[in-house]
């Protein structure tokens, strides 16, 4: 009886484990973008940090970085408090968000999460935080089916509207869309086209597909941008920039402890030269 109950204990446990993974295998494939590297690019940095508080500091908080860490990426003092002190007093204090909790959960349903680590968080089978970051600020579109008007091609639904609107511009969206066809009627699969244009308004186009050997899949495919500060290129650079500077927060010292790295890796070669002559003049006599 206690064998069959400590079976049983480990079949429950090994199920709950393993329920994670059971979970990403059965999703869908996410395709990300290689996010551009900017760590190291102290300009593109510093337009990041600028990107983020006139932008994304009104509604995300970075509680675990303190405006005083701007000086890592080659701001000064005086410019912290001249330009990017926007919600608190002091260098030293953190990046604090003005939107009160309670009225975020009002209007987005959801309070928005702070950003400190988000582009760590983000990490996943299908690329770094910094690739799903770059993929989705580039992939909102108009939905006029959506409360604040907009919907996301890597976050589909997403609560948040497209903050960075007035420098991307309007742009059309289509996905293309294989499934097997439902209900009654011949089995098979059928195609569908589900078009967005730069209002929002969705059209929808269903094709039935001869023959029985059509896999499931989507695909999308966005349309040129249009009425915004930035070309989709210049855009595109902003969003890396941003990214990076996000990536930054996730850890300021990253720099610093690769850095550090290289001089442990030489320390290491040299203690493991002396090593090795030690243990030679050490075992020389026992031959």
């Amino acid at each position: 009886m206690k064998a069959t109950a400590m079976r049983t204990f480990r079949a429950v446990v090994c199920a709950t484990a393993l329920a994670p993974l059971g979970v990403l295998a059965a999703g869908a494939e996410l395709h990300l973008d290689r996010a551009p590297d900017r760590s190291g690019d102290t300009a593109a940095l510093q337009h990041g940090a600028k990107l983020f508080i006139n932008y994304c500091l009104n509604c995300h908080g970075a509680s675990f970085m303190r405006y005083n860490r701007l000086r890592d990426i080659g701001l000064t003092e005086e410019q912290i408090k001249g330009s990017l002190l926007f919600t608190a007093d002091k260098t030293g204090e953190p990046m604090r968000t003005a939107l009160r909790r309670e009225e975020a959960k009002r209007w987005f349903g959801a309070a928005p999460p702070d950003l400190s680590i988000i582009a760590r968080a983000r990490a996943s089978e299908f690329g770094s935080g910094a690739d799903w970051l770059y993929t989705y600020l580039r992939g909102f579109y108009r939905d006029e089916s959506r409360p604040t008007g907009w919907n996301n091609s890597v976050f589909a639904n997403v609560g948040m509207p497209h903050v960075l609107w007035e420098l991307q511009g309007g742009r059309s969206f289509q996905v293309e869309q294989v499934r097997a066809r439902s209900g009654k009627g011949p089995t098979g699969y059928e195609k569908v086209v589900a078009t967005y244009d730069e209002e929002g308004r969705r059209t929808e186009k269903v094709e039935p597909l001869a023959g029985a050997d059509h896999g499931e899949g989507a695909r999308t495919d966005f349309g040129p941008a249009r009425g915004g500060k930035l070309d989709q290129a210049e855009y595109d650079a902003a969003v890396a920039d941003l990214v990076g500077f996000l990536v930054f927060m996730g850890e300021p010292v990253a720099g610093w402890r690769k850095q550090l790295g290289i001089y442990v890796l030489i320390a290491l070669g040299v203690l493991a030269v002396l090593s090795y002559a030690l243990k030679r003049e050490y075992w020389k006599d026992v031959h």
